[in-house]
């Protein structure tokens, strides 16, 4: 059961909803003003309709991989709206696939757009780990250090709160994107450097993550570290062959 916000005769907010609607209405307000400022582009309501579609169904696919016969055996709970809760890296590779091919379709320069997206999801992420934190999902490993919380998920074992831990670490890779924004060489710098630190920080974290979550190699490496793997080798690579290309051209 999610913690209650607020409740009126039968209208009930719960925290965790609240959580990701308010982090969701930031971001998009957030992504039409830097695009209105920066570029003089007035992204269309369809594109964020488009994205939310995207990133609830990305989320909820990947819920699927990380417990295939618990799902199989329980078809409806993946579609329950909250139950579950949304795995972060399915949400992301789906809304950056929608991302790519809207902006291709309408003829509109991808990288100053995904440089935006970069910060906008730190926005929306952040607040979202705070509904984490407040539904008890996503939490850590057993500990009995000065930080340890007991959530009602971990029947009064006390844990790392390791959805603090994350909010933190993205707060801080936001105000690096800021700085990387306000000197940044090339468009896509800024989307690059958030891959690659959000992947670096995930991974670390997810060494004291102590929920129930797929893996590859059981207790050594999660889906969410493979996955962070992949990213950093490909978006290296792309920022690599991106910069040689503009060095190239300046030449």
């Amino acid at each position: 059961m999610y913690p209650e916000l607020l409740e009126y005769q039968n209208i009930t907010i719960y925290t965790y909803a609240f959580c990701i609607a308010f982090g969701t209405l930031l971001a998009v307000l957030y992504t039409k003003w830097q695009a209105k400022k920066t570029l003089d582009l007035i992204l269309p309501n369809t594109f964020f309709y488009l994205i939310f579609i995207a990133g609830f169904v990305g989320g909820k696919l990947f819920l699927f991989f990380e417990r295939p016969i618990y799902y199989l055996q329980n078809p409806k709970s993946i579609f329950n709206i909250f139950s579950g809760g949304f795995v972060f890296y399915g949400s992301f590779i789906c809304i950056i696939v929608v991302t790519i091919w809207f902006l291709k379709k309408n003829k509109i320069a991808i990288l100053p757009i995904i440089d935006i997206l970069a910060i906008t999801t730190t926005i929306v992420h952040a607040i979202g780990r705070m509904g984490c934190f407040f539904a008890g999902c996503c939490y850590g490993k057993p500990t009995h250090s000065y930080f340890g919380i007991s959530f009602p998920t971990t029947n009064s074992v006390t844990v790392h709160p390791t959805q603090l831990y994350e909010v933190i670490s993205i707060l801080i890779i936001m105000n690096l994107l800021f700085v990387i924004k306000k000197n940044k060489k090339i468009n896509g710098q800024v989307f690059f450097s958030y891959v690659i630190l959000y992947a670096i920080a995930r991974s670390v974290l997810e060494f004291f993550r102590g929920d129930l979550r797929g893996f590859i190699i059981q207790n050594y490496i999660s889906h969410s570290q493979f996955i962070a793997f992949i990213f950093i080798s490909i978006t290296a690579y792309l920022y690599l062959k991106l910069k040689s290309k503009k060095n190239n051209y300046l030449n």
